[in-house]
């Protein structure tokens, strides 16, 4: 299969900032934000700002948790986000209906609307759009074709994981796949349909974004969810036994943080048969990400220099062990075939000189996060004056608190050592953070939206190792202060980065 790479564009050529906001915590009326006429508002709104840069995290479909780091596949983007609205207008759909609104975050099955969308594109598309959907699905079908197929064939399983099917559907015997792509060919045509809307407005918002100068900054997890597409379709790119159940699981060890470290559950690569056929997984899964963003932040960085490898059946990540993995000759690859690297690493966490040594011969970008500078003392590597312009700073990621709700959570002493290293400011916070995330060396220095709206920690967008009340965050235009964008851009010139 010939894979197109586009361009890999430089973003670190100057001074920059960003703000990081999740598309589903976009305004509007329905479940959830969406890549509509609101997505293209906030664009205008970054643009006032003098910011060039939009972070999102991952765009990929979330199973029903609605993590967007547990994803059915690596290239399908996520049909919740998909404006309801600008159907309505391309006279594909009806009157909003209450049944509409199940369109969200949590049920990515079985949308009412967007059934009715394929009727009214069936009955009222022109040529140009008939044209547009064909060429969608040739270009895409290398991945399309599976994803479809692994979520007609969940319908029909009641949802059960792929290893679970009857095992000639398990195993993907040609004979049975054959069957079931001609009992389910209207089923599969549904779901290409909506994987073709999802990327038709994906690209209108990138678009938009791009002509006003700003850079689209996506998010890639390292590693895949065992109930995917991805691995029920590549089995001998992953670590499985003979049913297709991981034989180890990602995780990372005990820490100052957990006693017991933090068991994942993703099947591990086979890396031996990943590099024996050139990384072309790699190389596809890339390649896609960058025809929904302009950058990319590969999410726990280390994994490429040496993996946590857990049995599965272990409960905790405590009788793991460390094992390298050829990030080396991964990288190579990758610069090979697409040039500079449009990726920043999330290097944070107790990293090695390995994974020093990885990132820097690659030229990537690092992570400074500000919310974790200010414990150990003066030669803590978060704290300002050890930053590099190599570099992506925030004030917190969608991981961390907001900056108001970690600075309350504080005892006095913390609190005071913070204050005195940014010249005990008259302002209040966050606003002495943001302050020093702009003044940084960083080349690109990123806000999350909480923060430039001064939101506390019932804000929060996720709380790690916990299930219940993360993703769901959204803001309201009420919530932005009319003199907001005049402030950000006069800070975002101040310290150089318009």
């Amino acid at each position: 299969m010939s894979v197109t790479v586009p361009e890999a564009r430089s973003f670190l050529d100057r001074r920059r900032a960003g703000i990081l906001l999740h598309p589903t915590s976009l305004p509007g009326s329905a479940a959830q934000g969406a890549l509509g006429h609101e997505a293209h508002r906030f664009i205008e709104f970054l643009e006032a700002c003098g910011a060039t840069v939009w972070q999102v995290l991952p765009l990929n479909q979330p199973h029903a948790g609605g993590s967007p780091y547990q994803c059915m596949s690596v290239h399908a983007g996520h049909t919740g986000l998909i404006c309801l609205e600008a159907l309505r207008r391309r006279g594909w759909l009806a009157e909003e209906k209450p049944a509409h609104r199940e369109l969200g975050l949590r049920n990515p099955f079985g949308c009412i609307a967007l059934q009715e969308a394929r009727l009214g594109f069936e009955a009222h598309a022109g040529d140009d759009e008939r044209a547009a959907f064909a060429a969608f699905k040739s270009h895409h079908g290398y991945w399309l074709e599976d994803y479809a197929l692994y979520l007609g064939l969940k319908a029909e399983q009641g949802q059960a994981p792929w290893w679970e099917w009857p095992a000639p559907l398990r195993d993907r015997e040609e004979g049975a796949l054959a069957a079931a792509r001609q009992r389910l060919e209207s089923v599969l045509e549904q779901y290409r349909f909506e994987q073709f809307l999802f990327y038709d407005q994906l690209q209108a918002v990138k678009q938009h974004a791009n002509r006003r100068g700003i850079l689209l900054f996506g998010d890639m997890p390292i590693f895949v969810a065992s109930d995917s597409a991805d691995v029920w379709t590549h089995r001998r790119l992953f670590d499985l036994d003979a049913r297709g159940l991981p034989n180890t699981v990602a995780g990372v060890p005990p820490d100052y943080f957990s006693a017991t470290g933090q068991r994942w559950g993703n099947p591990h690569y086979h890396w031996r048969n990943m590099e024996a056929d050139g990384f072309q997984w790699w190389i596809e899964r890339i390649s896609a990400a960058l025809e929904m963003v302009d950058l990319i932040r590969i999410d726990h960085f280390r994994g490429f220099e040496a993996y946590w490898s857990i049995p599965a059946d272990e409960e905790t990540a405590i009788n793991g062990h460390w094992v390298p993995a050829p990030g080396k000759a991964l990288f190579d690859t990758l610069r090979e075939r697409f040039g500079t690297l449009p990726l920043v690493a999330e290097d944070l966490g107790v990293i090695t000189p390995e994974v020093e040594a990885l990132r820097e011969q690659n030229g990537l970008p690092g992570m400074k996060i500000l919310q974790f500078a200010f414990e150990g003392g003066s030669a803590n590597p978060y704290l300002p004056h050890h930053h590099q312009e190599n570099s992506v700073v925030y004030t917190g990621t969608h991981d961390n608190d907001t900056t108001l709700g970690w600075y309350a959570a504080c005892d006095e002493t913390l609190q005071s050592r913070v204050r005195e290293y940014l010249g005990f400011p008259d302002e209040s916070m966050p606003w002495p953070l943001i302050r020093s995330a702009l003044a940084s060396v960083s080349r690109l220095a990123v806000l999350p939206m909480q923060d430039v709206l001064e939101l506390d920690g019932h804000h929060r967008m996720n709380t790690p190792g916990t299930q219940e009340g993360n993703w769901c965050w959204r803001f309201s235009w009420e919530q932005v202060p009319d003199s907001l964008a005049g402030y950000l851009r006069h800070l975002i010139s101040l310290y150089g980065r318009v």
